[in-house]
C-alpha cells in the first residue's frame, strides 16, 4: 500500500513539474511598454527582462576616442524610440531571480531583442543564450552603438558596483 502511495505521489509531482515548465512557453504578455533601461521593460504590472541580451545600465558610461558618453542612457533611448506607442507582444520563457519575466518581445514581427543587439545597443548575453551572437558580431563589425568605442560589459559593470 505504501508503495502505491509513493508511486502516486511521484506521478503527481512529475505532472506538476511537466505542467509548470510548459506554462511559460505559452505565456504571452501584450500591451504598451514602459522602458526601464536597454534590456528591461514593464507592460502593465509585468516586469520583463529581454531574453539573451545585456544592455548598459542607465548610469553606465562608455568612451569614444577617450571622450566619455552616456551609453546607458543612449541604449535606453534607442529602445524607447523603437517602442514609442506601439503594442508589444512578449513570449515568456522563464522567470529570473528578481521575479521578472524573461521574454523575447516583438513589435509586429520585429524582434526587439535582436534589434537592440544588431544595432549595438546591447550585447549578446552569452551566459544565458547564444541566440544573438551573430547580431553582435555584425554590430561590432559595423562599429555601431556601443561598438563605436570602448565599454565595460554590463554584467561586469554591475558586479563592480556591488563591491
Amino acid at each position: 500500500m505504501e508503495q502505491k502511495i509513493l508511486i502516486f505521489k511521484f506521478l503527481i509531482t512529475f505532472f506538476l513539474i511537466l505542467f509548470s515548465s510548459t506554462s511559460f512557453a505559452e505565456k504571452i504578455i501584450e500591451g504598451k511598454a514602459k522602458i526601464i533601461d536597454g534590456d528591461t521593460i514593464h507592460i502593465n504590472k509585468n516586469k520583463i527582462r529581454l531574453h539573451g541580451i545585456d544592455a548598459p545600465e542607465i548610469d553606465q558610461t562608455c568612451t569614444i576616442k577617450n571622450k566619455m558618453w552616456h551609453c546607458g542612457l543612449e541604449s535606453s533611448a534607442a529602445l524607447k524610440k523603437l517602442v514609442l506607442d506601439n503594442n508589444i507582444s512578449c513570449v515568456v520563457s522563464d522567470i529570473d531571480k528578481y521575479k521578472r519575466y524573461i521574454a523575447e518581445c516583438f513589435i509586429n514581427n520585429k524582434n526587439i531583442n535582436k534589434f537592440m543587439v544588431r544595432n549595438g545597443w546591447a550585447i549578446a548575453y552569452r551566459y544565458y543564450s547564444l541566440d544573438f551572437v551573430e547580431d553582435e558580431n555584425l554590430a561590432k563589425k559595423d562599429k555601431i552603438g556601443l561598438w563605436q568605442g570602448k565599454f565595460q560589459e554590463p554584467y561586469l559593470y554591475r558586479k563592480s558596483k556591488k563591491n
